[in-house]
């Protein structure tokens, strides 16, 4: 889907302020009825359960416009599993993150062993259309053998200390899933994680900037490109053009 795609037909309020709802979910730890309260404070009247609409109703849409303007990631995959527990039962999410710390796919699974290992490898075969200088992953075997399936002949490295760079990416994970106190349903958690880390992918800064001011304009950048894909550039534009305006004493 295409940013020109994102339609906001039939709504009511203006689409810069349902992008701007969508943002605040994903971006941070924030609940429904907070971002309901924030909302109010500024004079806009909006439920919590409209804003839980616009998040299933757009977020799919904006993610898969981000992904498709996304810089090529890097060529070192960590690979690495967390224990997830929706309704009293455990699942894993599996996920896949470059040397940069940007989640490359993430898939939740019931199944810890092989045969879930060689589904996230052949998915981000398919995905990133390259194969690693790199694979590193914790000491669950269950990497190398769905490697030898796959018949990868990339350099594995299994070592739990050289893989936190994927175990820091499922921390940002737990504190949402603490706010939310819990996913409901496995394939709720798997759309929310998609966009979750879509939209952190965009506005984190890779690892790699050190200061300030690249800090900064990483985040510029990063706007620009979040208006491309909720179809606000011309709002902004415009809003931009009124706010220069020389203003009458």
């Amino acid at each position: 889907m295409s940013a020109g795609s994102v339609s906001y037909k039939r709504h009511r309020f203006p689409s810069e302020l349902i992008a701007h709802a969508v943002w605040l979910y994903f971006r941070f730890p924030l609940s429904f009825r907070l971002i309901e309260e924030m909302l109010l404070e500024r004079g806009i009247v909006v439920s919590y359960e409209t804003v839980r609409r616009w998040s299933l109703k757009f977020g799919v849409a904006f993610a898969r416009s981000l992904r498709r303007k996304a810089a090529r990631p890097g060529d070192i995959w960590h690979l690495d599993e967390v224990r997830v527990v929706i309704h009293g039962r455990p699942h894993w999410l599996w996920r896949a993150v470059d040397q940069d710390g940007y989640v490359l796919d993430e898939i939740l699974q019931t199944r810890r062993n092989t045969k879930a290992a060689r589904r996230l490898l052949t998915r981000l075969l398919k995905k990133q259309g390259i194969r690693p200088a790199r694979l590193v992953t914790d000491k669950l075997g269950s990497y190398g053998a769905a490697r030898r399936k796959l018949r990868l002949t990339v350099r594995h490295l299994s070592h739990k200390g050289l893989n936190n760079r994927a175990e820091n990416s499922h921390l940002p994970l737990r504190k949402r899933e603490r706010v939310m106190q819990k996913f409901r349903s496995p394939g709720g958690c798997q759309r929310f994680v998609s966009v979750f880390s879509a939209v952190r992918n965009l506005f984190v800064p890779p690892h790699s900037i050190d200061n300030a001011l690249s800090r900064h304009i990483h985040r510029i950048r990063a706007f620009v490109q979040w208006d491309n894909a909720t179809a606000l550039t011309a709002w902004m534009r415009q809003h931009r053009e009124e706010l220069n305006k020389p203003k009458l004493m």
